[in-house]
């Protein structure tokens, strides 16, 4: 009897194998900051996170998904840190085609071929958890074919624990941030990202959520060809956004660009929805400047509240309301804020929403260069570290990540549009009771519902 392929579950011998594998180097780093924190030493930040990187350099799979996440979260990690991880690529090595053919048997059974037109040997792209092979489906159409690595369950739960010993070693070494809430989200999305069902239901509701925006494609899933760890969907074609901004008039990035906004903020501002990992691999352009919007894994629903804080605090901003900044702050699950600690947040956000507060066109890095940026979070942290410390609430992680990530996309475009009217024009009419309804008649049809 042949042996049959393995199933991606959390097994102790998966465990063990990734903690060998992640163990010294997170170890390594660990006792680094540990040690000089005992002998009272200050330590050399630059060289620690160098030496991090290199050590993370050599493994692939999720650890290198959180890194990602972790370089654009404001202090979740010291500057030094996050601009050596921000380096990082997610990028695993391939399956050879014998690897493949075990994993889609495992999938969709013997004679798994013949359900395909087409099916292409090479991957036609790695990424953290899993490749896509291009495929042609019985009835013509093109086809990505997200397949996931074997044994993923038990590499992100050992890159999680070790993700813990990171976060626990840097929490004793500088309380400014408790990162609590941010290992918990991440474990939370980096979990869903594991099941593919789940994906495909994400899949489904962005469809719906952006059926009447023209500027932006959602791929279909074929749900016959599907499994929790196998997605088949159709294939939309389309250039790196690198690629276009290297070469498109003003007009078509500006174009671009706004295409972006709605892609990732239409469903926020009317559904409550955030689609949280900007990458650059997660899109790509037609030549109508369309954007193709990929990977729903790390989609993230909020409570309505939520969305009206993030509306209140750009009004609080705008017009001085002390009051109504509070409440927002709040409504984000922010608890126990002094007047000082108010101060200081209200200083990161004023960078964050500083593009919209002018009528006018104009580059997102006039005010959010990078900068800029370390300078305003350099002072942000300095403060929260004399007052104590804060934690942050779970629900900023993938909002945070994706305001940042998005910045960074219009300043690769170099995108002059009028950020404050793009901002006006989604909000407009913003109801959080009509909002709720909209988002919970979206998750039942998706089968989302909470």
């Amino acid at each position: 009897m042949p042996k049959k392929p393995s199933t991606s579950k959390d097994t102790l011998a998966g465990r063990v194998k990734r903690y060998a594998q992640v163990g010294g180097a997170i170890g390594g780093f660990a006792a680094r900051i540990a040690g000089e924190r005992v002998l009272g030493r200050k330590g050399d930040r630059a060289r620690n996170a160098q030496g991090l990187k290199m050590a993370l350099g050599g493994l692939k799979g999720p650890l290198m998904k959180v890194a990602q996440i972790l370089s654009t979260i404001p202090e979740a990690l010291p500057p030094e840190y996050a601009q050596e991880l921000s380096q990082l690529q997610a990028n695993a090595p391939h399956m050879g085609w014998p690897f493949v053919n075990r994993r889609m048997t495992a999938e969709l059974g013997e004679g798994w071929k013949e359900k395909f037109k087409t099916f292409s040997r090479e991957a036609v792209r790695a990424a953290s958890l899993g490749q896509v092979h291009k495929a042609i489906a019985h009835d013509g159409r093109d086809l990505a074919c997200k397949l996931q690595y074997p044994d993923m369950d038990s590499v992100v739960e050992a890159d999680l624990r070790q993700l813990k010993l990171v976060f626990a070693a840097y929490r004793r070494f500088d309380p400014a941030i408790d990162p609590t809430n941010i290992h918990a989200e991440i474990t939370a999305r980096l979990k869903e990202e594991l099941d593919y069902h789940n994906e495909a239901r994400n899949l489904a509701l962005f469809r719906h959520m952006l059926v009447k925006e023209k500027g932006v494609r959602v791929p279909e899933v074929l749900a016959a060809l599907s499994t929790k760890r196998l997605l088949s969907m159709t294939w939309l074609e389309g250039e790196a956004i690198k690629d276009v901004a290297a070469k498109a008039s003003q007009k078509t990035r500006d174009q671009i660009a706004i295409n972006m906004f709605h892609a990732w903020y239409v469903p926020f501002y009317k559904y409550g929805v955030i689609h949280g990992d900007p990458h650059l691999g997660n899109y790509t352009v037609r030549a109508d400047t369309t954007i193709n919007l990929m990977d729903f894994g790390a989609i993230r629903v909020f409570d309505p509240a939520f969305v009206k804080g993030v509306i209140d605090l750009f009004r609080a901003l705008q017009t001085g309301d002390r009051a109504l900044a509070v409440s927002a702050y709040e409504a984000w699950g922010f608890t126990g804020l002094s007047n000082e600690m108010i101060d200081t947040l209200n200083i990161w956000a004023a960078f964050l929403y500083a593009p919209l507060m002018e009528d006018r066109p104009r580059l997102i890095e006039e005010t959010n260069a990078a900068v800029e940026g370390r300078k305003t979070v350099g002072k942000v942290h300095a403060e929260l570290r004399r007052l104590g410390g804060v934690k942050p609430p779970r629900e900023f992680v993938l909002m945070d990540r994706a305001a940042i990530g998005l910045g960074s996309v219009f300043m690769h475009l170099r995108a002059e549009v009028n950020w404050h009217r793009l901002f006006h024009d989604t909000i407009a009419g913003f109801d959080v009771n009509l909002m709720a309804k909209a988002q919970s008649a979206a998750l039942t049809q998706v089968g989302l519902a909470q």
